[in-house]
């Protein structure tokens, strides 16, 4: 329960920021929020339009911005996610607009996307496609950082699109190159069918939890459930995913699939029994939890009768 009153006191008058930032930041605390006081300061900085970095030089709120920061922080002790009232998501070097329908990036698959760029750098303007898109955040990261790649992103969900487009088109405005938006099914057959053995990095960050699975309540509420459970097994979209890349890969292309950390071994599997990869290979995400899977496309573009091994690496 908040410990936050429905209102300041008559006569209340400005508050410093840094008094402001500790009454949310015990609310938040005695709510069981994690890391109460940095989501503290992100509120209170966005209440005061200011970045983080500089909530001390910030003036004193008015009456008016104490109520609104009292409303947010009551907000995000009933889970509502941080993310979803600010309206925007941090992802790499970007600032994404995210809200309901739409899942929110996190940081973990931060990783993937890096590891997607360094995989397309040196390419000739590489072909990179990013599957299960949602807000765009990897395809925008890889966009940004690669102005020379051509970037597909490909998603299914109608309140997801809308959140994708918005966000592809505030980057472009913003100078960075634009990115190409499918409205598709990754699972379907005949998916980016004019692009068959044309892709040179294929990323994708699908819905891998298990059914059964209890998630917080910030997703269970928030997230949509199509973006975030996979199944009894948490691999009913991976599956597809793997069989489709491995056609639309050219020979030395790369693939990342980001999954459970209950699938360490599972995904890796999937990726050496297609037959169609070689190099495959399992990260750990930066709490040695196994994260993402990555393959190489046979450089003869066949698919060998038996997988290949794999192995694991940090990242």
């Amino acid at each position: 329960m908040s410990t936050l009153p429905q209102h300041p006191p008559e006569g209340t008058g400005p508050i410093r920021p840094s008094a402001a930032v500790a009454r949310a930041a015990r609310a938040l605390a005695a709510a069981g929020v994690g890391s109460a006081r940095v989501e503290a300061e992100l509120l209170a900085a966005y209440v005061l339009g200011v970045p983080r970095g500089r909530l001390a030089l910030a003036d004193d709120l008015s009456d008016d911005q104490l109520v609104r920061l009292d409303e947010l922080t009551r907000r995000r002790v009933a889970r509502e996610p941080l993310q979803h009232l600010t309206g925007r998501a941090g992802f790499r070097h970007l600032e994404l607009s995210v809200g309901p329908g739409v899942f929110v990036p996190r940081p973990e698959t931060e990783l993937l996307a890096g590891w997607g760029v360094e995989q397309a750098q040196g390419r000739p303007d590489p072909v990179v496609v990013d599957l299960c898109s949602g807000s765009g955040a990897i395809a925008l990261a890889v966009a940004q950082e690669l102005p020379g790649a051509r970037v597909i992103a490909v998603e299914r969900s109608p309140a997801a699109l809308a959140w994708l487009r918005r966000n592809a088109a505030e980057r472009a405005a913003a100078g960075d190159r634009p990115i190409e938006v499918v409205e598709a099914d990754v699972t379907a057959p005949d998916l980016l069918a004019e692009l068959v053995g044309r892709v040179d990095v294929l990323l994708c960050n699908p819905p891998y939890v298990p059914d059964d699975v209890l998630v917080p309540p910030e997703v269970a509420g928030h997230d949509p459930a199509e973006a975030v459970f996979g199944g009894t097994d948490g691999l009913v979209v991976i599956r597809p995913v793997v069989a489709r890349a491995a056609v639309l890969l050219r020979p030395g292309g790369v693939l990342g699939v980001e999954h459970d950390d209950t699938h360490g071994a599972a995904v890796p599997g999937l990726l050496a029994e297609n037959g169609g990869f070689t190099a495959v290979l399992e990260h750990l995400d930066l709490t040695g939890r196994p994260r993402y899977a990555t393959a190489s496309r046979r450089a003869d573009g066949q698919h060998a009768p038996i997988g290949a091994a794999w192995q694991t690496d940090s990242s």
